[in-house]
């Protein structure tokens, strides 16, 4: 068995403009994003931290690290899902979102699941 296909975790974000949340007059823009974290790997995960990459459309990069997600710290059997909701608030109206969680296995390997590009988007401001 190759090692690296003990650890692996799928990552999906799907992210929503808030509108009544946001004030575009004051440059306020905020965002939700949705995750789903998924297991695919063949060992037990605990997810233990995050550290994310948030740029505006000014190419301003924000770094926000921290312990968890939303305040847990969930434990991924193989073949399970954890899913969150969490927030941006961005001064422009298009922006991305990237990074990485840092994973704890059963086995008490460490391994990092990374958090592909996604976009942060007032709706009809993209093509």
């Amino acid at each position: 068995m190759d090692e690296r296909d003990k650890y692996r975790i799928a990552v999906e974000a799907k992210a929503t403009y808030v509108a009544e949340q946001s004030d575009p007059s004051r440059k306020h823009y905020v965002f939700a994003y949705t995750i789903t974290i998924t297991n695919t790997g063949q060992v037990a995960a605990r997810l233990l931290s995050r550290h994310w990459y948030i740029t505006d459309g000014d190419h301003q990069v924000q770094q926000v690290q921290g312990r968890g997600v939303v305040g847990q710290q969930p434990l991924l059997q193989p073949g399970e899902s954890f899913e969150y909701t969490s927030g941006a608030t961005l001064p422009t109206p298009v922006g991305t979102m990237h990074g990485s969680y840092q994973m704890m296995a059963e086995d008490g390997a460490a391994f990092e699941a990374t958090i592909a590009s996604f976009t942060l988007s007032v709706p009809r401001v993209l093509h």
